[in-house]
């Protein structure tokens, strides 16, 4: 569940990008992190391994700007996607308020796609969480690949999209569909925030329909990052 400080009017979200280990997960951060302005973004750390390029999760605060009396502020997070750090995703998922699956386009890694999307919902069901409630985006990553290496985002969707959730072809190394990715599942969540009586009571008003109209504000496109400490960890 989202954090709701009335005292500094501050909701913290946070958000989860989860996919098979070098989908690009790690390369969606990185890349957000570079392209938005130097004075407004928080640390980023990776964490190596021997065994892969990452181990644990990225954190990136991202701080979407104000909604109505409240500032919303994301948190992302990426998961390690190698099976032997299965209880690392399931820490870093716990308490994820929306989930963006990184999907790997090429066509020889599509079991391990679905692998993985089988266990995300294995590790939500073990905190409680009815995967089908919780907001979640698709990005189809890797589409700069040559055409016969991958499978179309039609493809992909019609294998893995059971849910019919937003979904966005992607290029994590060049940056095409990243952002549009970040503020997809930003507006998923808020909406979200929006249907829960508990959060509408907190911030009068609601957020359902102040999300319609952030998603078109000059602050959807600008994707401000505000600045925390922590310390982080990902996967590729």
């Amino acid at each position: 569940m989202p954090i709701v400080d009335h005292a500094s009017r501050l909701i913290t979200c946070k958000l989860v990008y989860y996919g098979p280990a070098r989908s690009g997960k790690t390369t969606n951060l990185t890349y957000l992190h570079a392209a938005l302005p130097g004075a407004q973004v928080g640390e980023l750390t990776s964490l190596s391994t021997r065994r892969d390029r990452t181990l644990f999760f990225d954190y990136l605060p991202v701080d979407l700007g104000a909604v109505g009396p409240y500032r919303v502020r994301f948190q992302l997070f990426t998961v390690p996607g190698q099976p032997f750090y299965r209880a690392t995703r399931q820490l870093v998922l716990r308490g994820a308020d929306g989930v963006a699956f990184v999907a790997d386009s090429q066509r020889h890694r599509w079991e391990e796609n679905f692998e993985s999307l089988q266990d995300m919902h294995a590790n939500l069901a073990e905190h409680g969480i009815d995967a089908r409630e919780l907001p979640l985006v698709m990005q189809f990553n890797k589409q700069d690949l040559p055409t016969a290496e991958v499978g179309t985002p039609a493809e992909l969707s019609a294998a893995l999209n059971f849910r019919r959730v937003p979904e966005l072809a992607g290029d994590a190394l060049h940056g095409v569909g990243i952002v549009e990715t970040l503020r997809a599942l930003g507006t998923c969540v808020l909406r979200r925030l929006g249907a829960d009586d508990s959060a509408s009571s907190a911030t009068p008003g609601g957020l359902a329909a102040r999300a319609s109209a952030f998603a078109e504000s000059p602050a959807a496109d600008e994707l401000t990052v505000g600045v925390l400490t922590g310390v982080a960890g990902s996967t590729a």
